[in-house]
């Protein structure tokens, strides 16, 4: 388990470490399955193809929880997500690696809560598959 980060100890502009994700078929059938996304071109490759791409490709709902698996793994069990903004690119192909990096994007306190704002990027071979603002309430 991730060390908690606290407000205190990060500062803006500080980079989160690294996430390499392989995008397997795998990764993406079972995350559309855990979603209730059963849209074909999530795990029928001949489907995907009769509608223009080369195979099966990763859903939007799971490209949103690598983001905040991503950001949780660095926080540490204390943080607690206060909101997130996705926008999806370039797809999730099998195959391929998402290459995940952060920045603390601002720090500021709201009321009680110690708010984080972390900018979150996952590129792959194609170029960013998601960029993503995660909101987070540190101890």
């Amino acid at each position: 388990m991730a060390a908690q980060i606290t407000f205190d100890s990060v500062q803006t502009g500080q980079q989160l470490p690294g996430l390499s994700v392989p995008i397997t078929v795998s990764l993406i059938v079972a995350g559309a399955m855990a979603t209730n996304d059963f849209s074909l071109v999530h795990h029928d490759k001949a489907y995907a193809q009769t509608a223009g791409t080369p195979d099966v490709f990763m859903n939007i709902l799971t490209s949103n929880g690598l983001v905040q698996r991503f950001v949780n793994d660095w926080a540490g069990p204390g943080a607690r997500i206060k909101g997130v903004k996705i926008r999806l690119g370039a797809p999730n192909f099998p195959g391929d690696v998402m290459q995940m990096s952060g920045t603390v994007a601002s720090k500021e306190v709201i009321g009680k809560d110690r708010i984080v704002e972390i900018a979150v990027s996952g590129k792959n071979s194609l170029g960013e598959h998601v960029a993503a603002s995660v909101r987070l309430a540190l101890p």
